[in-house]
């Protein structure tokens, strides 16, 4: 998302600005760890501002925004560099425990899905969380519990980023369902989906920034790096990947939000957004580190932030070769008739 965007879409710009600011001044006065947990003061602190739960409706608690202002909110998380489930909690958990009319306090959450064994791994924040909203299979359709995160079994685990991918167990038979329609979890799969691709977006596009500045105040040679030839065409192929990567994302964004989620297209277009942005990462993190040479990879430098970042959630809620198969599918079930209507709508 961009503030270009935010404009189009009416969203208060001074809401953009505030969580900016909030999150730009956490940057500065807490210093990065190798082992990311969820920051209770500054949960506290967004919480208090109402952005934990940014897109729940005020009647339950939350501030009634939606997943425009999420969006923002998510990428300037991204941009400053802080780790935190707004994302899993907000627009995962929280919003499927109000779908179900099920009661949201102020606990933190994520969400996951276990197998036939009660076990779902690689759970985001899953270690960190009050509650974690579980669904399981049964029968032809699922059950959903939210459970005290106490009661399951949590081995704690980390992207290559260090954020906590956690793997939880838990007693199916212990646990209390309610029954959620195949359309919600259909839902809650594009959702994780469309996250990811959202904070890759930002994360290309922080590369592409910190690529231009270095590029044209670092002297090589007696000239800037950014009039070498080479590094123009590193750039340029960073910019226009980012654009596409972003322009995919948006416009799934846009028709999930203009039919509430329930676009005919919809999984095509999550589908794209995401595969557009898995190839994007692999161009961008690739020319990134060429142009910053040694500089770039070490770990005082900013960049791996975002390097490591977009290749870590790149790869979750499907990988790079899923969505790409997933796109294929569509294309050909779509077949040569309605391929056009496919890619146009």
């Amino acid at each position: 998302m961009t503030n270009t965007q935010a404009r189009d879409t009416a969203i208060d710009l001074d809401l953009v600005k505030m969580m900016d600011a909030v999150l730009s001044e956490h940057r500065e006065t807490h210093p990065r760890s190798a082992q990311i947990t969820r920051d209770t003061g500054l949960w506290s602190n967004l919480d208090q501002l109402g952005l934990v739960r940014l897109s729940g409706s005020e009647h339950s608690g939350g501030s009634g925004a939606g997943w425009y202002e999420a969006a923002e909110l998510i990428t300037a998380a991204v941009r400053h560099g802080v780790r935190a489930p707004l994302a899993e909690h907000d627009l995962l958990a929280c919003w499927l425990l109000e779908a179900v009319g099920a009661q949201v306090d102020g606990a933190a959450r994520t969400v996951c899905i276990l197998d036939e064994t009660g076990t779902a791994t690689a759970v985001p924040w899953a270690s960190t969380a009050d509650r974690i909203v579980v669904l399981w299979h049964d029968g032809p359709g699922y059950l959903m519990a939210d459970a005290d995160s106490k009661c399951l079994r949590i081995t704690p685990g980390a992207n290559i980023i260090g954020e906590p991918r956690d793997t939880v167990t838990a007693k199916i038979a212990a646990l209390s369902g309610s029954t959620i329609s195949t359309e919600l979890v259909a839902q809650l799969r594009l959702k994780s989906a469309l996250v990811r691709a959202i904070q890759v977006c930002a994360a290309l596009d922080s590369i592409l920034e910190l690529s231009v500045e270095f590029a044209t105040a670092r002297i090589q040679f007696g000239r800037p790096l950014s009039k070498f030839q080479a590094i123009q065409h590193l750039i340029s192929d960073i910019a226009a990947e980012s654009a596409l990567a972003r322009a995919a994302s948006e416009a799934a964004l846009a028709a999930a939000v203009g039919s509430d989620w329930s676009a005919p297209g919809l999984g095509f277009l999550v589908a794209v957004a995401r595969s557009c942005a898995g190839h994007a990462t692999s161009v961008v993190v690739r020319n990134g580190h060429q142009i910053f040479g040694a500089i770039g990879t070490t770990v005082e430098h900013r960049l791996h932030e975002y390097t490591r970042a977009a290749l870590a959630w790149r790869s979750e809620f499907g990988s790079v070769r899923h969505w790409d198969e997933e796109v294929t599918r569509a294309a050909l079930a779509a077949g040569s008739s309605g391929l056009w209507n496919l890619i146009a709508d």
